[in-house]
């Protein structure tokens, strides 16, 4: 995938990311994806502006003034929901825009990765350490992905003679922490947990910490997508992996396409892997 430098030289690019928590702080993913962005961009001689919003509509607002005032010439699109206006809202306005795992389809620039695969991996990664209840704390489904995840996370627990539990959070700490307690409330709570993404499941390790649970001997936890944060928790966590930094770079470089006038085409991200650690490990005797 090949990029024209001439014409990539002082392209700028924009991303409105709405914040994981009340006190507004960014998801990990979105700034190893940043950095990964950054640096592709930055070797062509352009540039990303990121800016935070509380909703979509306030999303779809700065769209219309970055255009108004030509301050981006192209945009990412992630966390996609049902019915999603802000890809209608950036034709009308002549922004290129770039769909951060959305669905395939001609004449629309979309980076795609595997959350069906993704999920499946990990539901089998835990049912082959013997897991027979496994608890999943998902994001909040309205998103496209998590919806992807929901489908997948039921008929991988099926095909392993499993039973599945899922509460939503929002990606948050404290949503973490909450719905990790629904979980193990429960009259036979889940003995893993996968959770939607890195800051949730380090609340659920302290919750079950709270509770005397030992992980992994009690509870194992996997968490999604890798980071320094779960790299130097106690215990480390097993992640469901993907490349987050490359997902950017790749990112990156379609929005250039996008913005030099090449046909719109689907981009696929490579696989995912469990990378496991210090959180996983067979259930306790006699939970099977």
């Amino acid at each position: 995938m090949t990029v024209n430098p001439a014409r990539a030289q002082g392209v700028r690019v924009g991303l409105a990311l709405l914040p994981a928590d009340d006190d507004g702080a960014l998801e990990p993913f979105y700034a190893d994806l940043l950095a990964g962005m950054e640096e592709e961009l930055d070797a062509h001689g352009a540039s990303v502006f990121v800016h935070v919003v509380p909703d979509l509509d306030a999303e779809i607002v700065a769209y219309r003034r970055w255009a108004a005032e030509g301050l981006v010439d192209a945009v990412v699109v992630s966390d996609l929901v049902a019915d999603d206006p802000r890809e209608q809202a950036c034709a009308d306005l002549g922004l290129p825009a770039v769909l951060l795992g959305g669905e395939p389809r001609a004449g629309r620039w979309v980076v795609d990765y595997d959350n069906v695969t993704a999920m499946r991996t990990a539901v089998e990664f835990l049912a082959g350490l013997g897991h027979r209840r496994i608890g999943w704390v998902s994001g909040p489904q309205q998103y496209r992905h998590t919806r992807d995840r929901d489908a997948a996370f039921t008929a991988a627990v099926a095909a392993a003679g499993a039973v599945g539990v899922r509460r939503e959070g929002d990606y948050g700490e404290a949503s973490g922490a909450a719905r990790t307690a629904e979980l193990l409330d429960l009259p036979e709570p889940p003995t893993a947990i996968v959770y939607d993404n890195d800051l949730m499941p380090l609340a659920g390790l302290r919750e079950a910490t709270r509770r005397g649970l030992r992980v992994p001997a009690d509870l194992s936890v996997l968490a999604w997508d890798d980071s320094a944060n779960v790299r130097i928790s106690h215990p480390p966590l097993s992640v469901v992996s993907r490349d987050v930094h490359e997902l950017g770079a790749l990112t990156a470089t379609v929005l250039l396409r996008a913005v030099t006038g090449a046909e719109p085409t689907t981009t696929r991200t490579p696989g995912v892997r469990v990378v496991a650690r210090g959180s996983t490990a067979p259930p306790p005797v006699g939970s099977r």
